[in-house]
């Protein structure tokens, strides 16, 4: 028995342009954020070359591609920066800026830049660790 997959709706990560354009993204972004006076200071004595790999790995997963990243939840792994270091909703909306721009750079339809922010919008809680209501 053959399974016709033509009727499946491709991920977000297909339709992104998978892990070139994940890895590109995430290259550029990185420049976006550690440029930026607002979001700097939370990467400060990071691995960046292992935060880059965590990352694409990470949105990778998020978009529906390839389940490579074994991180920790978002809420635990920016526990710390919450309570120590006051991230909050003017940083996590400066994160959400330069993805947007990030992505408009690479000339993705906007459509899919809609659809990427989206998907972001929906961890703001988590990364921030507020409860979220049901």
């Amino acid at each position: 028995m053959s399974i016709d997959n033509s009727s499946r709706e491709a991920s977000l990560y297909e339709r992104v342009g998978g892990e070139a354009a994940i890895t590109a993204a995430v290259g550029i972004f990185y420049n976006k954020v550690l440029a930026d006076p607002v979001t700097k200071p939370f990467f400060q004595g990071l691995d960046m070359e292992h935060q880059i790999s965590k990352q694409i790995a990470f949105m990778a997963r998020a978009f529906g591609g390839p389940a490579e990243y074994q991180g920790r939840d978002l809420r635990t792994a920016h526990a710390e920066l919450v309570r120590k270091s006051g991230l909050g909703d003017v940083h996590f909306d400066a994160v959400v800026r330069h993805l947007e721009s990030t992505l408009v750079e690479l000339n993705l339809a906007r459509p899919l830049v809609d659809e990427v922010l989206i998907a972001v919008e929906q961890t703001r809680d988590q990364v921030l660790g507020r409860s979220v209501s049901v």
